[in-house]
């Protein structure tokens, strides 16, 4: 009689991992399901979507959303390179700057670290406002309508800084700092080739938050654009959405065609500027991600 093989402590049964990987599939097709279902509406044929309602299997496909969006022509490829040289320039520079600054304070042997803290902490609690940074922006900077007036207002994150000094402080080993030192190296040699190796996790968390941060942001754009060559993908999708809610707005005008309105796809552009906006920026999750895997072996250093 065969003899069961008794199951390790950290081992599960077979039925319990079942509903396991079900549960957790179901969790996973409960947030990617809202997206499909906005890019089939923004596939979907606008009276059909009138007539019969939000379906999964809509009863007629149409791209007339993303030609209604497309016609703005080279304005929303410039609007798009604006957006992508916005978000790639500023995550690098916020990036080094946070990073450096956060590595200062974190470290015990600086001077000035307790003050240099306390600027970071009361910046975060205590902000100018937008009047004040405003000002500061397009008079004391000269940043209006410059490409610079849509990075510099968030280059520098206080919130950030202090969530990157607590991971120096708390996962980079000091023995590996003094080791560097050892050797001889300088201050910033241990940090480019001992710390920043070991800070990939907390890299890539604050790198996807800054991608994410300049990416949806309009409302810099909003105050300090003019220009319509440094219009964002945002701004400008915020404007074709002002603009469809003012001719309907004005629909009584006679001098606004009623067949421009009955061909007009409003429900199905909006899918489709959904589609636009975030679309691109998902590409940038598995980037991040295959840093965060590399990062899960900072934890093998032995002292």
């Amino acid at each position: 009689m065969p003899v069961k093989k008794p199951r390790r402590f950290d081992q599960i049964s077979p039925a319990a991992n079942f509903l396991l990987s079900l549960l957790t599939g179901v969790i996973a097709m409960a947030c990617i399901f809202p997206f499909l279902f906005v890019v089939i509406i923004s596939f979907t044929n606008e009276k059909s979507l009138a007539s019969n309602g939000y379906r999964i299997i809509p009863k007629e496909w149409s791209l007339e959303a993303y030609h209604y969006i497309f016609r703005t022509g080279e304005a929303l490829l410039r609007s798009y390179g604006v957006t992508i040289f916005v978000t790639v320039v500023g995550t690098l520079l916020s990036l080094v700057i946070i990073t450096l600054y956060a590595y200062a304070i974190s470290q015990r042997s600086f001077k000035y670290r307790r003050l240099f803290s306390f600027f970071a902490i009361f910046t975060m609690l205590f902000n100018g406002g937008m009047v004040p940074t405003f000002i500061v922006v397009t008079q004391l900077l000269n940043m209006k309508d410059t490409i610079w007036a849509l990075i510099m207002p968030m280059l520098v994150n206080a919130f950030y800084i202090l969530i990157m000094r607590t991971f120096f402080s708390t996962m980079v080993p000091t023995a590996i700092i003094e080791s560097g030192k050892i050797d001889g190296a300088s201050e910033l040699q241990t940090f480019i080739r001992l710390v920043l190796p070991l800070s990939l996790p907390g890299i890539a968390t604050i790198g996807l938050f800054n991608t994410l941060g300049y990416w949806n942001d309009w409302f810099n754009a909003l105050l300090y654009i003019d220009s319509p060559n440094l219009v964002p993908l945002q701004s400008m999708l915020m404007r074709i959405e002002t603009s469809m809610q003012f001719i309907m707005q004005n629909s009584t005008n006679a001098a606004i065609s009623t067949s421009i309105l009955q061909n007009m796809p409003q429900d199905t552009s909006r899918m489709a500027m959904v589609v636009l906006a975030t679309g691109p920026i998902v590409l940038a999750y598995p980037f991040f991600q295959r840093y965060f895997v590399q990062g899960l072996t900072i934890g093998a250093v032995k002292e």
